[in-house]
């Protein structure tokens, strides 16, 4: 198995990612532990990690080959975080004066999303539920970092140009996502032109910040950085930090994600092009 890896990375890498959004969809469409107390998918997760655990001992790497080094991991960390703060700092600021220049009152809360026993959304502040969210996320981050940037991204780049496969990993990433506008879809919430709107949008979107975390583990050889600009996006800006109107809340929550992503991605693209004569990774 491992020499058919290393000979056909792009057939078995999708051969992986069928198997794992196949998990996906049994838990976004049959189990649904999102609609639960716990408000959050996790469980196809850590259905992945196991996979990818399985599929380093086949190549024989180690942790440290697909990303997760053991040195400097906190400063690298920290990078990423910083580079969230900075700039969902800046998308935030953009969302509150639009909504304040349109008269529409906003607030910032912070509290976290969940659903009552019918499915509707309800605001949770008790300190389980940020726990929660603290902890799915940071499963929901090492799984797709180690996977995607991780082990997809080593393995298609041993017979592809970095650039070639960095791309087939975002495309990935981004069909990734597709479940989530499928399920709103498949429910009734959306129609089919929002749901094709929604899955380009999704696919683009994604692959910027797959892309871009692929820059950042090429230049610097660790996963780190990428996992705290992952982790600020998902926890922070996603499910913690709240804009409400009177007309509700995080109206322009999609608006607040791009800015920060595009900025975020032109700033690491920069630094990557000024220097992509040295060798990092």
């Amino acid at each position: 198995m491992k020499k058919y890896i290393l000979n056909k990375p792009i057939l078995s890498s999708i051969f992986i990612f069928i198997l794992c959004i196949a998990v996906r969809m049994i838990e976004y469409f049959i189990i649904k532990t999102d609609e639960t107390f716990i408000a959050e998918n996790f469980i196809h997760k850590l259905i992945a990690i196991i996979i990818l655990v399985i599929l380093i001992k086949i190549m024989n790497y180690k942790f440290e080959d697909i990303g997760f080094t053991k040195s400097n991991w906190y400063k690298y960390l920290s990078y990423g975080l910083l580079l969230g703060l900075l700039c969902f700092g800046i998308s935030y600021f953009i969302e509150y004066l639009i909504l304040y220049l349109n008269s529409n009152s906003p607030n910032f809360e912070i509290y976290v999303n969940g659903f009552s026993l019918v499915g509707k959304e309800v605001k949770r502040t008790e300190l389980v539920f940020f726990l929660l969210c603290i902890v799915m996320n940071i499963i929901n981050v090492i799984m797709e970092e180690g996977m995607f940037r991780g082990f997809f991204l080593k393995i298609i780049n041993n017979k592809n140009t970095f650039f070639n496969a960095n791309l087939i990993v975002a495309l990935l990433f981004g069909i990734w996502h597709f479940v989530m506008p499928l399920k709103s879809y498949v429910y009734g919430e959306i129609n089919l032109v929002n749901l094709l709107v929604m899955t380009i949008g999704y696919i683009i979107l994604a692959g910027i910040m797959s892309i871009k975390w692929g820059l950042l583990y090429q230049m610097t050889g660790s996963l780190f950085i990428g996992i705290g600009d992952h982790l600020f996006n998902n926890i922070i800006a996603t499910n913690l930090i709240h804009i409400v109107t009177k007309s509700g809340a995080d109206e322009l929550q999609i608006i607040r994600i791009m800015i920060a992503q595009i900025l975020s991605f032109i700033i690491i693209y920069v630094i990557y092009r000024k220097n992509k004569n040295k060798i990092y990774h």
